[in-house]
């Protein structure tokens, strides 16, 4: 039987009085991708850090290639060959991919100098391996998060390493970039490394895993082979519990038109934009990366300058507006990066809350704090939060976090809510329950645009998809209609395609 790449038996850990991790056991093999599955909270984390030498376990054996070991720094993993690969890459901006390979390790001349043309070779050879079209002299400057992954990887295979962790890999890359990553993982797979894959994108899970382990409150809850599990299995298994859909779309009447924008225009960033959302309405924004969705919301919402075009919410047309004018007019943002523009990290649960509407909570220039706990309490309830209100945010998981973001906007009570990539990087528990809100405040008469790169988000949750490309609007879609090749084929431009035969003109040019 083949040994283990690196196995963790019985493994207990706890900060305080807090039980994070009991009895938790996990297998990698040589050649496998083994993904680490569960919902914010449930240890992952923790598991991560304790096999990255980041945290000392208090209690289980820890052993690679049969040998037992305790890592007290991620420098003692590394030289036994055990590294993690970050959703954010931990990079020097302002230095070239080699100097980032080699930072506080590089080889030395003869002479005492640094040996680029070493180090250059060195890195050339492992991209070369990879199949990766990058040099080893280019700066990491300008390098997408795909890219700077693939630094990261091979930073970790000049350490030789035996077993890479890729911690939510996926989370922040185009389709295109995600299965250029995979291809490098299969690559890596057939030389023998052993490969951690922590995601909550299930659909992801299935395509690359050999083998998958669900973790839920700290314990290992199920494990085995990925042709064993089902979607459902696994979600049943993560949140303890069978979701009776992870989009609970509900209908709702249709009513006035809310948002009207015409031929919006943004020189070298989107032209010829128009459409409608109305009220009681899921309207999804889909695209690749770059399509320019976002910087429509931004337009929309008032952060970026039009160049042309009218914006109107009911009859009122907002002219050269700010986001203040927008908020006023009822438009609420929910931005893509809800930690740098959506919270105030060091701020409490019940301040970030009530930011929005702070002359509410204002009483002769002074912050009433009942005000604040009634509206904080009444939102962050109906988002069923896990937290005291009370909190920093920094301490809550990502499905939390965005729940807060969420209750901010709700509290203003917009009549339209713009939200771009509401569920990225959030369990699939978290990510029903917000499916479960926007879905209601749309029954309830509100007028929602979606923004999202998750293709059965948008399938599940939208009652018409506008798809872009390079700034453009290339086809509108009925849910009826919506498939994920008639998406794709007209978010790469094909509209001419059969799979695109479905797809309405562009909503700017119906007649």
């Amino acid at each position: 039987m083949t040994t283990p790449a690196i196995e963790l038996v019985d493994i207990h850990k706890s900060f305080g009085s807090t039980r994070v991790l009991e009895g938790v056991s996990l297998s990698l093999f040589p050649g496998e991708v083994h993904s680490l599955m569960g919902e914010n909270g449930a240890g992952k984390s923790t598991l991560v850090k304790i096999m990255a030498g980041l945290h000392l376990p208090d209690k289980g054996s820890f052993r690679v290639n049969g040998r037992e070991v305790l890592f007290r720094s991620t420098s003692q993993a590394q030289q036994v060959g055990v590294s993690v690969i970050y959703q954010e890459p931990a990079l020097f901006r302002d230095l070239s991919i080699a100097e980032n390979v080699f930072m506080h390790r590089q080889p030395k001349t003869a002479y005492g100098w640094i040996d680029y043309a070493e180090m250059n070779r060195s890195v050339a050879k492992h991209l070369n391996q990879l199949g990766v079209s990058l040099r080893p002299e280019d700066p990491v400057l300008g390098l997408s998060i795909a890219d700077q992954q693939i630094v990261e990887i091979i930073k970790a295979l000049t350490f030789e390493a035996k077993v890479l962790i890729m911690d939510e890999p996926t989370a922040a890359l185009s389709l295109e970039e995600v299965k250029r990553l995979f291809q490098v993982v299969e690559r890596l797979r057939s030389q023998g490394v052993a490969l951690l894959f922590v995601s909550h994108r299930l659909e992801e899970v299935f395509a690359i895993s050999q083998r998958i382990t669900v973790m839920r409150d700290g314990r290992v809850v199920g494990s085995g082979a990925a042709t064993e599990w089902t979607t459902e299995e696994v979600i049943r298994k993560m949140v303890g519990r069978s979701l009776d859909a992870l989009y609970p779309k509900g209908s709702a009447e249709i009513g006035k038109v809310v948002l009207r924008v015409r031929e919006l225009r943004r020189a070298g960033v989107f032209k010829d934009i128009s459409f409608e959302v109305r009220q009681g309405e899921i309207v999804a924004l889909a695209g690749l990366v770059g399509a320019g969705r976002t910087e429509v919301a931004r337009a929309i919402f008032g952060i970026d300058p039009l160049d042309s075009g009218e914006v109107r919410i009911g009859e009122m047309v907002l002219a050269n507006h700010t986001p203040e004018m927008a908020m006023k007019a009822g438009i609420g943002l929910v931005p893509e990066d809800r930690q740098q523009q959506g919270l105030v990290m060091e701020m409490t649960t019940m301040r970030n809350a009530t930011l929005t509407v702070l002359r509410r909570v204002q009483r002769f220039g002074l912050v009433s704090r009942r005000k604040e706990w009634e509206i904080a309490s009444r939102w962050t309830k109906r988002m069923q939060l896990k937290g005291h209100i009370e909190e920093p945010v920094n301490v809550l998981s990502g499905g939390n976090q965005q729940k807060v973001v969420l209750a901010k906007w709700l509290a203003t009570r917009p009549k339209l809510l713009i939200v771009d990539e509401p569920t990225r990087g959030v369990d699939v528990g978290a990510k029903s329950e917000v499916h479960r809100t926007l879905s209601q405040l749309a029954k309830e008469g509100m007028a929602v645009m979606m923004i999202s790169s998750d293709l059965p988000e948008v399938i599940g949750m939208a009652d018409r998809i506008l798809v872009m490309h390079e700034g453009k609007l290339t086809a509108e879609l009925a849910r009826s209609d919506a498939t994920e090749e008639t998406i794709m084929f007209a978010a790469t431009g094909q509209t001419e395609s059969k799979a695109g035969d479905k797809a309405n003109a562009a909503p700017g040019k119906q007649k």
